[in-house]
């Protein structure tokens, strides 16, 4: 009788745990807000370019405390947030400022499945902005600074036998008091700045692994020499100890090489598939780690065969070229920001549909600005077909911004250890983000925010992945360096610079404003650089302005921007409603034109 009460009481404490979390204020949301599940939030594998068989979700109710900075750990919390999302959102349940001044902790218990006893666990966070430090068991086991890429910790020696684990999490984020990558991220959010992001806002995830284990995979496609470069760095190898890949075209293997941990396969593939936009193929691959003639590691992951490149044309123009082909990329700029969950999209199924649209809007691109999304956003533009240009997020300051002409004067001085960070987590985003083949351009730089040492960034840049096109100041501050002169001009296109040893692009233009009633993030004070009134007219606007781009692509462009995806808090200028829920132009009208402005290059 005495068991049948305690299960009685633990079914009841956790009905009253979900009761208690609902999304918080009075904001627009999407439809996907409704469709958030807080027992088991953003559920999928969140790693797909590396997939293992066994794994364990920890997102959900985590307890948390805001409280101020430098003191010890809380006794008891103020509630309960729903974990990926950050404490000023709605989904959080939370929806509260954190602030400079303050520290977000968690704590929450897991168990370890029976099935994983004598491996070795993994505790991995997809993202969490900014500084983190991580205690497993009342045993601080790491800490990390960056709020864009994931990081892991072997948990293994703090486990308790038999038990729950307690995990607690200490997060302090700056915001822009500091001068770290941050985005869009203000205090006072208002124009084209918004809500800041604190804590944890990607998956947190468990996963059983053996002492020996794969831990990342480079990959480097060669499409000249029909070749897959294939490393993967490995955690505690020995002397003859092999990584075995096999590739599968549609699931039928079709080539299979082994060499030394530490040696890339370097695969030939007889007529390879090219990836595209119009064809985007994915080949398929099974690693494993082989040591002493036994299967010790294996995970799935998959590669796509193309180049990005830049080639004068027959008239002289720099042109970007895909798979050894002039290609104009043509695309909108991408926020990636949503009314309830600001960083973090509230579903999967949510996180995909902004790339359905773009491809249904006639694009080939989109441009990520300052901001890099979860793993699965990558995944679904590989799988789509969509061409990606991934920012740095900004940070720092802005004391000049020149963009008419190349530019004269001083460049911002950041100091020592404003640099560190630049380059540590700029660094950090290119490795973690290499083999995603989607990603074309590395852009360091935008409209000169936080920008330094321009000519050395970008060819440090370049040294790190010369596999791509480095666009190195977005919009000014214009220098001779790089693969890309890139102008911003709002809101027509005009070429009012050209480079004839780079490739010239318009990197943001247009930002049509329409707000509508019902679907705005505020009700008044809403920005755009034009506003009109319904979408007849905001239609034949674009139209027209890419009427003006058409002509402007023999010229010299190469490439183009539109300002933008969607509305994003106080800005206006979208393709749909931030609420995702009104497309505010003819979308058929606009793929005709995108179209033509994306075929003009070859006619």
């Amino acid at each position: 009788m005495k068991r049948k009460s305690i299960l009685f009481l633990a079914f009841f404490s956790v009905l009253a745990a979900n009761a208690q979390w609902k999304p918080q204020g009075d904001k627009i949301k999407t439809k996907w807000a409704e469709q958030v599940d807080s027992k088991k939030p953003l559920p999928e594998y969140p790693r797909p370019i590396m997939e293992r068989g066994q794994w364990k979700n920890l997102n959900g109710l985590w307890n948390y405390k805001i409280q101020e900075f430098g003191k010890a750990a809380p006794s008891k919390y103020d509630g309960q947030i729903l974990v990926p999302f950050a404490a000023e959102s709605s989904l959080s349940g939370v929806m509260k400022e954190v602030g400079s001044k303050n520290e977000l902790w968690y704590e929450t218990n897991f168990s370890i499945e029976s099935g994983w006893n004598g491996k070795n666990i993994l505790l991995h966070f997809g993202a969490v902005d900014w500084k983190t430090e991580v205690f497993i068991n009342d045993v601080k086991v790491g800490s990390h600074t960056g709020g864009y890429t994931p990081f892991s910790f072997d948990i293994t020696p703090f486990i308790r036998k038999r038990s729950n684990q307690k995990l607690v999490v200490k997060v302090w984020d700056p915001s822009n008091d500091g001068p770290q990558p941050r985005g869009k991220q203000v205090k006072n959010p208002e124009g084209i700045w918004y809500t800041p992001v604190t804590g944890i806002w990607q998956t947190v995830w468990i996963e059983p692994v053996n002492a020996k284990n794969i831990e990342t995979l480079r990959t480097t496609p060669n499409i000249d020499q029909n070749t897959i470069s294939i490393k993967a760095d490995v955690k505690g190898a020995e002397a003859g100890d092999l990584v075995e890949i096999s590739v599968l075209d549609n699931g039928k293997e079709i080539a299979k090489e082994k060499a030394v941990v530490g040696e890339s396969n370097d695969i030939v593939l007889n007529a390879p598939k090219l990836w595209s936009p119009e064809s985007p193929f994915l080949y398929q691959t099974k690693i494993r780690l082989i040591s002493k003639n036994k299967i010790v590691d294996e995970v799935k992951s998959y590669f796509a065969m193309r180049k990005i490149s830049s080639k004068r044309d027959e008239n002289g123009v720099m042109r970007m070229q895909l798979n050894n082909k002039d290609y104009f990329q043509f695309g909108p700029l991408d926020q990636g920001w949503w009314p309830e969950g600001l960083y973090t999209a509230p579903t999967d199924e949510a996180l995909k549909y902004d790339i359905i649209k773009t491809k249904e809007l006639g694009f080939n691109m989109i441009r990520k600005h300052v901001k890099v999304e979860p793993e699965r956003w990558y995944t679904h533009c590989d799988e789509l077909g969509i061409l990606v240009w991934q920012d740095m997020p900004s940070g720092d300051d802005q004391p000049i911004w020149q963009d008419k002409k190349y530019f004269e004067g001083t460049e911002l001085q950041r100091t020592p250890k404003s640099q560190e960070i630049y380059k540590k987590e700029w660094r950090e985003i290119m490795d973690h983000l290499y083999s995603y083949p989607s990603i074309v351009v590395w852009v360091p730089f935008n409209e000169a925010w936080g920008q330094f040492k321009t000519v050395e960034i970008t060819q440090w840049t370049k040294n790190h992945d010369p596999s791509r096109l480095i666009n190195s100041s977005s919009g000014g501050n214009h220098f001779q360096t790089g693969d890309i002169l890139d102008l911003h001009k709002y809101p027509a296109p005009e070429l009012y610079l050209y480079d004839a040893r780079r490739v010239t692009v318009l990197g943001e233009y247009g930002g049509i404003g329409l707000p509508l009633e019902g679907h705005l993030w505020r009700a008044n004070d809403n920005w755009g650089y034009v506003k009109f009134k319904n979408e007849a007219e905001v239609t034949a606007e674009y139209v027209k302005y890419a009427q003006i781009l058409k002509n402007l692509v023999k010229t010299g462009f190469s490439a183009a921007v539109y300002t933008q995806t969607t509305d994003v808090e106080g800005e206006v200028n979208g393709f749909m409603t931030y609420d995702r829920k009104v497309d505010k132009m003819d979308f058929k009208a606009v793929n005709k034109i995108n179209t033509e402005v994306i075929q003009a290059l070859n006619k």
